[in-house]
């Protein structure tokens, strides 16, 4: 199967599609193959305001639009970012907004190399099994090209004469992503040629693990109320003890589009033995988890 049929199958079971596009290689190859699709197209680019390639990208895009037809969504960084954490931030937070108001699936051009560097840098950052899923997680965004290696996509890109914008950044080493592409993944593939593979069979089981942690907070009766607290029954968490609690915790947050970090799970996993009732702990992005009768509550943190 072509890269074109595998993303056209990938997109034509929903109506209508925001495809993330920032005029790099892979987001307008993706582009490109996703013409085939039944699906309404909408594009989104977003300019982080980084300099002039990213000027041009956005301007690639917006011009390839107009010669395909397809609407064209532009977003552009109020605030420059200095991160790789932040740029992300930014660019997902506009590319939701857009899919809520197109009442649309999101899909992303992430490639198999993509997958290999996450989980190889949440190694790094001592991740635990929740995090070395990396893209192969359970979510709402559509990744067509995730069992395409990048190689391909260049030679994808070349039969096709497709324009894009390569961004000067990609080759700094100031980032830790380029350094584990450029430097530490190719030394270690001298030395152990099957290292790709078992990244990715890790990251195969840590998914799977996944899974059956969110079938076990499915039956824990998770409510979500229209303000977007979550509301989990006391006695539904009441016989697990402080490590499963641990495991449990994140998946629950998840719910609420919530991330917690290593230290707020360990102590909201304790607060949920020990706490009393009416107290709170803080976690991280200003969010609070409350204890009240019946309930413990995961929200924003009152003022």
């Amino acid at each position: 199967m072509t890269i074109g049929d595998e993303v056209s199958r990938a997109l034509s079971s929903h109506d209508r599609v925001v495809l993330a596009v920032s005029g790099g290689l892979d987001s307008m190859a993706l582009l490109h193959a996703a013409r085939g699709a039944r699906s309404r197209l909408i594009v989104a680019t977003f300019d982080h305001g980084t300099g002039p390639a990213a000027t041009d990208a956005a301007r690639l895009v917006r011009r390839r639009c107009d010669q395909l037809g397809l609407e064209c969504s532009t977003g552009r960084a109020r605030v420059k970012a200095r991160t790789e954490a932040a740029w992300r931030e930014q660019r997902w937070s506009f590319l939701r907004e857009i899919a809520r108001d197109k009442d649309a699936a999101i899909a992303s051009a992430h490639t198999l190399d993509d997958q290999i560097e996450t989980v190889f840098i949440r190694i790094l950052r001592d991740a635990g099994p929740r995090g070395l899923a990396g893209l192969y997680a359970r979510t709402d965004v559509l990744r067509p090209l995730l069992g395409t290696r990048r190689v391909a996509l260049e030679a994808y890109a070349r039969a096709h004469s497709i324009e894009y914008v390569a961004d000067p950044s990609n080759l700094s080493r100031r980032h830790l992503r380029n350094r584990v592409r450029l430097d530490l993944l190719p030394a270690i593939r001298r030395v152990r040629p099957s290292f790709d593979r078992e990244l990715l069979d890790l990251a195969k089981r840590a998914a799977e693990w996944r899974v059956v942690v969110a079938t076990v907070v499915d039956r824990l009766g998770v409510e979500r109320h229209a303000d977007g607290s979550l509301f989990v029954a006391r006695r539904a968490l009441e016989a697990y003890d402080e490590r499963e609690l641990a495991i449990l915790w994140p998946e629950i947050a998840a719910r609420a589009d919530v991330t917690m970090d290593r230290r707020g799970t360990h102590r909201v996993a304790a607060f949920t033995i020990e706490g009393a009732t009416g107290g709170s702990i803080q976690l991280s992005g200003g969010n609070e988890v409350v204890r009240t009768r019946e309930h413990f509550v995961l929200r924003r943190k009152v003022p």
